[in-house]
């Protein structure tokens, strides 16, 4: 059974940063795709970033690129989101996800395993 769990989330000030963890199990995880989504109160599931399964390939969207990294450690079966500059528009509620399909994925029903999410909200 894949489980994946969020960590990370919190409160912080517009400017300030983060780092959301994303802890799997139940697949052999360096060979699965990896990618963060989030969801802000009465919007829908957006793609933030994705994750080759070797780490070597990344792919972000344009809200998010030049301030957010994406990683992934594979020994400790563990991906990361590193997000700087924060903005008020960053507020949602932080997925991870992981699909059979290779990198470029970045639909929701592309991604067949989900975690719970992680809320971060961002201040002024």
């Amino acid at each position: 059974q894949v489980q994946l769990v969020e960590s990370g989330g919190g409160l912080v000030q517009a400017g300030g940063s983060l780092r959301l963890s994303c802890a799997a199990s139940g697949r052999t995880f360096s060979r699965y795709t990896m990618a963060w989504f989030r969801q802000a109160a009465g919007k829908e599931r957006e793609f933030v970033a994705a994750i080759s399964g070797s780490g070597g390939s990344t792919y972000y969207s344009n809200s998010v690129k030049g301030r957010c990294t994406i990683s992934r450690d594979n020994a400790k079966n563990t991906m990361y989101l590193q997000m700087n500059s924060l903005k008020l528009e960053d507020t949602a509620v932080y997925y991870c996800a992981t699909t059979p399909d290779g990198l470029g994925s970045s639909t929701p029903n592309r991604f067949d395993y989900w975690g719970q999410g992680t809320q971060v909200t961002v201040s002024s």
